[in-house]
Formats: C-alpha cells, sequence, structure tokens
C-alpha cells in the first residue's frame, strides 16, 4: 500500500483504488508499528474515490513533524566518490575508515520546513561549483525504532564543500530545499525486497545528460543496522525519516544546473521529480 499527503487530505492506494482517509493526522496516522495491518482494517470500511480524486500538483512531501536523517559512505562507490572529492584536503581517509568501521556515518539532513515533495524544486548553493543529486531509499522508522515504510530521497549535496574538509558537510547537506523525499510513503507487509532497483536520469534542455541504476543489496550496511545506531541515544517521538545512502554518482566533472530535471524511481514506491533552481534572494 501506499500512503499519500495531499492538499485534499491523506490518501491510501491499494492496486487500482485510492481511498480518503478523514480525520487522521499524519503524525499520528504514520507513527504505527502495526502501520500496514490499520491501514488495511481503514479501508475495509471505506469506498474507493474516483481516480482523479487527487493530482500531481496536489501531492505534498510525506512528512510533518518527522526529522530526516541521513547515512553515508554505506556503499563502495560513494566511497570512491567521496575519497576523490577529498583529496586535496587530505581527508581521503576518513571516507576509507567510515566505510570499513563498525560504526556508520550518520548525520542530521533536514526539518520537515526545508523539505520539498516530488514537483517542487530542489536547490543548488550559489557558492559552489560541484552540486549533485543523490538518490537513495529512505526508510521511515516509528518510534519505537521499526521499520514500517519506506520512500525516495534526494540528498542535495555540494560536492566541492564537503571535499574541502569533511567539517563542512552541514553546510555542504544542509540548506533550504536540499532535501526531497516522495512521491508518497511505501507501506508493505513485508521489507522491502533487496534487489529493489533504484533508478536516476538528469534531463537538461529536453535532453539526458545522466542515467543510472543499482540494486539496493549492493548495500554494506543492513537497514536495521542504520536504524539500531540511529536510535542509541536519540529518540523521535514522530518518528523519523533515515536516507540510507547512494552509489549512483555522477563523473567528477558533471554538476546540476538550473533547471536540470531530476527523476528518481524506486520499484513499488514511484518517481521523485524535481526541478532545479536557486533559492530566491530578496533585496
Amino acid at each position: 500500500m501506499k500512503l499519500y499527503k495531499t492538499l485534499k487530505g491523506i490518501f491510501i492506494s491499494k492496486g487500482d483504488a485510492n481511498y480518503l482517509i478523514e480525520n487522521h493526522n499524519w503524525d499520528n496516522l504514520i507513527n504505527r508499528d502495526d502501520l500496514y495491518t490499520y491501514l488495511q482494517f481503514l479501508i475495509s470500511s471505506l469506498v474507493p474515490v474516483q481516480d482523479d480524486a487527487f493530482a500531481a500538483s496536489d501531492l505534498e512531501a510525506p512528512i510533518a513533524q518527522q526529522e530526516i536523517w541521513a547515512a553515508g559512505v554505506t556503499y563502495l562507490r560513494s566511497r570512491e566518490a567521496r575519497m576523490e572529492e577529498a583529496k586535496e584536503s587530505g581527508g581521503a581517509d576518513f571516507y576509507d575508515k567510515v566505510y570499513h568501521a563498525e560504526r556508520p556515518e550518520l548525520f542530521f539532513k533536514s526539518t520537515a520546513a526545508r523539505c520539498v515533495g516530488t514537483g517542487k524544486s530542489v536547490h543548488i548553493r550559489r557558492d559552489t561549483t560541484w552540486n549533485v543529486p543523490e538518490p537513495e531509499l529512505t526508510l521511515f522508522a516509528t518510534s519505537s525504532g521499526k521499520i514500517v515504510g519506506y520512500t525516495i530521497g534526494n540528498d542535495m549535496s555540494s560536492r566541492d564543500i564537503e571535499g574541502e574538509n569533511p567539517l563542512y558537510l552541514p553546510q555542504a547537506k544542509c540548506y533550504d530545499n536540499a532535501a526531497a523525499i516522495g512521491p508518497c510513503l511505501y507501506v508493505p507487509e513485508q521489507p522491502i525486497d533487496p534487489d529493489t532497483k533504484i533508478l536516476m536520469n538528469i534531463e537538461r534542455d529536453g535532453l539526458e545528460v545522466f542515467k543510472g541504476e543499482i540494486s539496493i543489496n549492493q548495500m554494506k550496511r543492513s537497514h536495521t543496522e542504520l536504524i539500531g545506531y540511529l536510535f542509541r541515544e536519540t529518540s523521535f517521538v514522530h518518528g523519523v525519516y533515515l536516507m540510507t545512502g547512494t552509489c549512483l554518482v555522477p563523473p567528477n566533472e558533471f554538476t546540476l544546473r538550473e533547471k536540470d530535471i531530476v527523476n528518481i524511481s524506486i520499484e513499488e514506491i514511484g518517481t521523485l521529480t524535481n526541478t532545479v533552481s536557486f533559492k530566491n534572494i530578496e533585496l
């Protein structure tokens, strides 16, 4: 099943049918360890709505008071890319060490206010020259730490800032519209298939300038391992989203430009589409 947060309310999508659920708060709805069973119960008493009940323009990011965190260097290609960008700063060894270490790299990524959904703009910074999208399977865990859902994440990154000094990572990763998730929260009965593929393509002036795909089974760490570390000393009363890292890394000579379109697809979840822009600066 899929949960869509829209301007018209919350919809459950199962198969070809969509159901509008009323009088439900997003935070209370999704923060349930039995979320799949509860959604099944809800739709058992609902009548499907018309197929055009909500359009793409109605979709919001599937988030309310949740935080978004991220894991880094969980794929071999990500380790290699981070080492390449940090060569001159002398920080390359840090990425090699964290890839092999027992403790994963985890960092705060975004509040809901700085996050956007599908169809909205992600930002690139004006004070950088090397900006890339990072397509990531994103977990949703309840306040108890149980993984009950998944979505698509775009962990926008300024590679030259992080490459200059690893301590600059918050500036490279955490700014307005630097995170996108959506288009829905996918709630399966069983954990997502490890052979699930992530696909990304980037369009510029109507032409495809990058395309790649990877299976999530290429991750070095398990989903439960990452969530376990995240919850060790931190609580999340509304649940939490965790981006799990990427290995779809465009070549070093590539950087995003204004008006580029980034499409990230994950089997069973859908497609997250965002246009690249700069933040509006008020004079």
